[in-house]
């Protein structure tokens, strides 16, 4: 777990996370190349999906959104199947759309926002009172645990689970950091 994050170090001692977590933790740090150029990882991501049928268009460069990108490569690589992909997942809004609603935010919970360009998908690690903490790609250009401020959350969509590890449950934590406006 990158140094900046110690205030999630908790997450370590869970047992199980949930799996999109677990992987999602694993790429912590990923950051894309500004500019011309494209991070590798990012990019075999795509090509990842791809080669497992998921339609992936239009997705040439990092300076492209990756939110959905990425959410997409820890839903394919849950339980190793396409069908765990909403279709065209490079749209944030379409992950409203992924597994089941879900009663309450919870480690492990897709949560998807509504920005001024769009929206953003990420994976619900905790809250604060007002925000959640939230891990997602694209987010300051990096795979980060970014707060985001409740009010913007429009979907909380549960994985289905064969079984439902122990550790999805909502998690409070005091509020730390700056409060994200725009994912990008």
């Amino acid at each position: 777990m990158n140094q900046h994050l110690n205030c999630y170090r908790w997450l370590r001692d869970l047992s199980p996370l949930p799996r999109m977590v677990a992987e999602g933790i694993a790429l912590l740090g990923t950051k894309e190349v500004v500019g011309r150029g494209s991070n590798r990882t990012i990019m075999s991501w795509s090509t990842e999906l791809q080669e497992a049928f998921v339609r992936i268009s239009g997705f040439s460069d990092d300076d492209i959104p990756w939110c959905g990108l990425f959410m997409a490569i820890l839903a394919f690589r849950r339980r190793g199947l396409a069908t765990e992909v909403v279709a065209d997942p490079l749209w944030a809004r379409n992950w409203a759309r992924y597994g089941q609603k879900s009663p309450q935010a919870s480690l492990g919970d897709v949560l998807v926002f509504q920005r001024s360009t769009g929206g953003h998908v990420g994976i619900y690690i905790a809250e604060d009172p007002q925000c959640y903490h939230v891990l997602g790609g694209n987010q300051s250009n990096a795979v980060t645990i970014t707060r985001i401020m409740k009010s913007r959350c429009i979907a909380v969509r549960r994985p289905i689970y064969l079984s439902t590890p122990s550790t999805v449950k909502p998690y409070h934590v005091a509020p730390s950091g700056g409060i994200s406006s725009n994912e990008a």
